[in-house]
């Protein structure tokens, strides 16, 4: 299968960030589904999607006193127009010991300053994927969880012969809406002299980084691909590092662009990402500077190092459809300083195509949680859909920021209690140690079956001993996942409802 070619049906002017974006914010087709236990008829529906990429190479830095928001777009986009996806690529997160142990029992200090700028404004940490320092970080809109189905994570070494992580790429691909997509975020071999190590570690991922969804095991076979991070290509030529500075201060980035070893194997040789697209830095180069300055560090040639690709695979989608990406910007942040990269974001809106053929679960409307009883969970699900051995059933508060962050869950399909701890090949979120309906409190029928023509109603029991807070509000989440290297769904989120001590004489019989 070949990527679509033709930068002409695919691409927009690249000139005009403003005037672009501006376009993007007029557009009316965004989905913006309400969140309900209802799966809404969209197949003859076109929808458009934008997508929010950021790269940067942090040097072992950490996000305290700084802010994010101009990073993330939040001082400059109206937040009616904001991304429906964001997707941040960090390098040379810090890595020490005692940060890998931490890590193992809390979020990474960036993913977590990240989702404290997003959360309140209703986005959601879906999936985090690290591989030593590089990390990737994807965040989508609340309203659209309900849609993310086959999310998984992968990651390749090609650090000294692909046995350390320390060069190499982690990825998180996933379905949304009928498209499949993933985001690829890449460390290659750095100085001006290893083009071809460069060249190399592409074709050691592309070799190697392979999921486990049917129809889409490499990253070429995707709907769409956003490839970006410390790519590290560098200028060509044998000017000095002051010589290039010159340029730059000239704003001679055309005459500079034309030596740029990335344009040279993408577009001349084609050896490495010659099937992708990227959109012409306008943009002085991202590296080298001293640290807290916008000053070069003349120690290297200027160049830029820190890319953001894209692709697209026209042969997936369904007759009579294409697939389509605008970019409507690609710039630089200077005014980042704490490294001696400076970040790279692109914005673009990809045309998605909603189905109504997925069949889902759909939760019985449930008011009230009782805390200090045994609580019933009803769904109906339909005769086609194929439960899996560890598919699970999470309780989240209302406005949860990370799938991450159940209070509990259950499984639906296991007859036996399951182990005391969680089993590491197969929870997908096992790192929070969530509480399981307990042995000690276990209804030996606490998982009923009910067949109609066409469906099957299941009742599932939660024990007396989930500790949920009184008077706030939680939400149901069921995950499907297949076993495989963690592959997860989401097929289905319940109404609001609140929890109440057992015995409370509230009446009120919905939640606002």
């Amino acid at each position: 299968m070949q990527y679509d070619k033709s930068e002409k049906t695919n691409v927009i002017d690249h000139r005009e960030d403003e005037k672009n974006e501006m376009e993007a914010n007029n557009m009316s087709d965004h989905i913006l589904p309400s969140q309900t236990n209802t799966d809404t008829k969209h197949s003859d529906i076109d929808s458009s999607c934008r997508v929010y990429v950021i790269t940067w190479n942090v040097g072992s830095r950490f996000p305290d006193n700084i802010s994010l928001r101009n990073l993330l777009g939040l001082n400059t986009t109206d937040h009616q127009h904001m991304a429906d996806i964001y997707a941040i690529g960090l390098q040379e997160v810090n890595v020490q010991p005692q940060q890998q142990v931490l890590g193992l029992f809390k979020e990474d200090p960036w993913t977590a300053k990240v989702k404290g700028a997003l959360g309140d404004l209703g986005y959601v940490v879906f999936k985090t994927e690290q591989m030593q320092g590089l990390l990737l970080t994807m965040l989508i809109k609340r309203i659209h969880v309900h849609h993310l189905r086959n999310i998984e994570a992968e990651y390749t070494r090609t650090g000294f012969g692909g046995i350390w992580g320390n060069k190499g790429a982690v990825s998180i691909r996933f379905n949304l809406y009928g498209c499949d997509m993933t985001f690829v975020n890449a460390h290659l071999a750095a100085h001006d002299s290893h083009l071809e190590e460069r060249i190399q570690d592409f074709k050691q991922i592309m070799d190697n980084h392979h999921y486990h969804v049917k129809r889409f095991r490499g990253i070429y076979d995707h709907d769409y691909v956003f490839w970006f991070g410390d790519l590290n290509f560098r200028l060509s030529g044998e000017d000095t590092s002051k010589e290039v500075e010159e340029a730059i201060i000239c704003n001679s980035f055309d005459e500079l662009i034309t030596r740029d070893q990335l344009s040279y194997v993408r577009e001349v040789t084609r050896e490495a990402f010659h099937l992708l697209h990227e959109r012409k830095p306008t943009f002085p180069p991202t590296f080298k500077f001293k640290e807290g300055t916008c000053e070069y560090d003349l120690k290297r040639r200027p160049a830029w190092t820190d890319r953001i690709l894209y692709g697209i695979q026209p042969d997936n989608c369904k007759p009579n459809t294409h697939l389509h990406v605008n970019q409507f910007t690609y710039k630089s942040h200077p005014d980042y300083s704490i490294s001696d990269h400076k970040p790279v974001t692109g914005e673009f809106s990809i045309k998605l195509f909603p189905s109504d053929k997925i069949p889902i679960i759909h939760f019985s409307d449930l008011y009230v949680w009782r805390i200090g009883e045994e609580n019933t969970v009803e769904y109906t699900k339909p005769v086609t859909f194929k439960e899996c051995e560890h598919d699970w059933i999470g309780v989240y508060q209302c406005e949860y920021t990370s799938l991450r962050d159940y209070v509990a869950y259950e499984y639906v399909c296991q007859a036996e209690s399951p182990p005391p701890s969680p089993d590491l090949t197969t929870d997908p979120f096992f790192t929070h140690a969530p509480r399981r309906l307990s042995q000690r409190h276990r209804n030996p029928n606490y998982l009923r079956r009910q067949m109609r023509d066409n469906d099957e109603i299941v009742r599932l029991d939660f024990a007396d001993d989930i500790e949920l807070k009184s008077g706030e509000q939680y939400v149901l989440i069921y995950f499907q996942n297949s076993g495989l290297r963690g592959v997860t769904s989401v097929y289905g989120i319940s109404n609001v409802f609140r929890a109440e001590m057992a015995g409370s004489s509230s009446l009120i019989p919905n939640v606002d």
